[in-house]
């Protein structure tokens, strides 16, 4: 029995967020042999080298001049930021519990497009934005016992996310998508260069830790083909929430490969972010509005450097 428009939309939705979930897992796990920095340099080299290929592919590259405008490189200032921030978290914290801190990422962008884009957001989604932050502080638990300094970390790279995504909403419609990736991955591995020495110099790469990056960077552009086919295929409003599963495979891959079992603060504040944030999908279907804060942001709900 064939699946319907919007259950295959959800199906690819799914997949994409365990290939995005897999990438974050085997960048934490190289992270055990080599700083981080020195893994954004080896995974962005093979995500450039694969974007740039598709993006040749497609045609993006037939005006190269429109990189030059201020908009894409301050985005692309951003996604570097966020993605450093996002893995010297991911490096220190359970990974489960970074990807619950950045499932706020829709709600700061409701906020933030409220606050700086004018658009209208009604009571109940704004109680669903604090009811959202308070999971956050259940999460970092500032002040209390298990808190830790990195978890400011996963929280300034959430910041960097939302102003990338403010910025992405205002990209010129004549800029090719896979251009700006292009640019944006560049931009993440030149950081990367500049921050190896700082971070503890270069390890020399095993063979497997080599390939292991290669597949990490596979995993983000096969995440990126099962987002656009989702996207393509169900309706947004629909296979928006099916992002959330990134957390429950973030929790399993915790789990099964870093025996990172999660405690109940963690729980309960990834409960109140997942709550928070469905209903404010809800909310914006009822109030018919044409992009969801979904939508909006990246595709990860997280920095991927591309």
């Amino acid at each position: 029995m064939p699946l319907s428009p919007n259950l295959r939309g959800a199906v690819f939705m799914v997949v994409s967020m365990i290939a995005f979930t897999s990438n974050d897992a085997i960048t934490k796990f190289s992270s055990e042999s080599m700083n981080m920095a020195q893994v954004m340099v080896v995974r962005g080299l093979f995500a450039t080298l694969f974007v740039c290929i598709l993006a040749w592919r497609n045609g993006a590259f037939a005006n190269p001049r429109l990189t030059m405008q201020p908009i894409v490189a301050v985005r692309a200032a951003c996604e570097a930021a966020a993605t450093v921030s996002f893995l010297i978290a991911l490096a220190h914290l359970p990974i489960a519990n970074v990807s619950a801190v950045l499932q706020a990422l829709p709600l700061t962008i409701t906020m933030g497009a409220a606050m700086f884009l004018g658009e209208g957001v009604g009571w109940r989604r704004w109680l669903a934005i604090m009811a959202g932050f308070v999971g956050v502080l259940i999460i970092v638990r500032p002040g209390f016992e298990g808190f830790s300094a990195y978890s400011l970390m996963a929280l300034l790279c959430v910041g960097f996310c939302t102003i990338r995504d403010l910025i992405t909403s205002k990209l010129p419609s004549n800029i090719p998508t896979l251009l700006v990736s292009f640019v944006t991955s560049i931009a993440v591995t030149l950081t990367g260069i500049a921050l190896v020495s700082p971070m503890g110099g270069w390890t020399p790469m095993t063979t497997s830790s080599t390939l292991y990056l290669m597949l990490a960077a596979i995993l983000l552009l096969f995440g990126y083909h099962f987002i656009i086919m989702a996207t393509r295929t169900g309706e947004m409003s629909f296979i928006a929430p099916f992002r959330y599963t990134s957390l429950l495979w973030s929790i399993v891959l915790g789990i099964v490969i870093f025996s990172e079992i999660p405690d109940l603060p963690m729980i309960a504040g990834a409960i109140f972010i997942v709550a928070s944030g469905l209903y404010t999908l809800y909310r914006e279907r009822v109030v018919g509005k044409h992009r969801t804060a979904a939508e909006s942001t990246g595709p990860s709900m997280a920095p991927d450097g591309i």
